[in-house]
């Protein structure tokens, strides 16, 4: 039975290094160019699955830079897809820094592919605020597909969340999203599997399951074997899914079938 084992993180701390280094770089970059600041810290935020504390190596680091919302109301009001010319503007930036990177702008981020297999995608994103120019904790951000349009995102109390139910699980959900990622890239590469549709399918269905503590006994389990609790609980066909904590939407079509082999590898005796 291939079943969920303690791992803790798996990435290590000389990779780790690395991706902070060109965190920092590529912030001070945007940093730069749009705030007039040689800060290497403020206005960015590693999102996705790194982000989430589940990712597994480093083949795709997502972060998050944050833009002045006058740049918003600029591109905004541009005819001919304003949030495609602000990708091309995030680009040229990173570009002074990395400027013999590919580098290129992809639907909703700028992808820098580094020679080593390492690559970043950076997300600019614009802070939503009421008419007293209070925070909400959410950001608009571009997509460049279909003509253009703005997304909202709220990384932040998706990684709060994330963090609080790992810590109620005692390592379970991180555990089980990074072995789950290990089946899918080991055993099931040639499907794709976003890890957000991975890391908000444990988090809705761990339900009380979590690693025994030290003071517990296996009694304190619920009956049934874990593994095989997730596989039964994953609908067969289009179900609704939402991020954790956020509650947003979670596209799921065309993702169910590849989920429920990676469930059912996992609980296969």
């Amino acid at each position: 039975m291939d079943t969920v084992k303690k791992r803790g993180e798996i990435i290590s701390a000389d990779q780790r290094l690395l991706v902070s280094q060109r965190y920092k770089r590529i912030t001070r970059a945007v940093n730069s160019e749009f705030w007039n600041s040689d800060s290497e810290t403020t206005h960015s935020l590693y999102v996705g699955s790194y982000g989430r504390g589940t990712a597994i190596d480093t083949s795709d680091i997502d972060m998050l830079v944050e833009l002045p919302r006058r740049e918003y109301e600029r591109y905004d009001i541009l005819k001919g897809n304003g949030q495609s010319r602000l990708l091309q503007a995030l680009k040229n930036a990173i570009l002074k820094t990395y400027p013999r990177s590919d580098i290129h702008g992809d639907g909703q981020v700028v992808v820098i592919n580094f020679t080593d297999g390492i690559r970043f995608e950076i997300l600019p994103a614009f802070r939503q605020e009421d008419w007293l120019g209070n925070w909400n904790g959410k950001y608009d951000y571009p997509d460049s597909n279909m003509g253009g349009n703005w997304l909202t995102t709220d990384p932040k109390i998706e990684q709060q969340a994330m963090r609080e139910r790992n810590a109620a699980s005692n390592g379970l959900l991180f555990d089980t999203c990074k072995h789950m990622r290990e089946i899918r890239d080991n055993h099931f590469s040639s499907y794709h599997l976003p890890g957000i549709v991975i890391d908000s399918f444990v988090y809705h269905y761990i339900a009380d399951w979590h690693w025994t503590r030290e003071w517990e006994q296996r009694s304190d389990y619920p009956t049934g074997t874990y593994e095989k609790r997730l596989y039964n609980s994953c609908p067969i066909w289009n179900f609704n899914l939402t991020a954790p904590g956020s509650e947003m939407p979670v596209e799921t079509s065309g993702y169910i079938d590849v989920l429920r082999k990676v469930l059912k590898y996992m609980s296969e005796e």
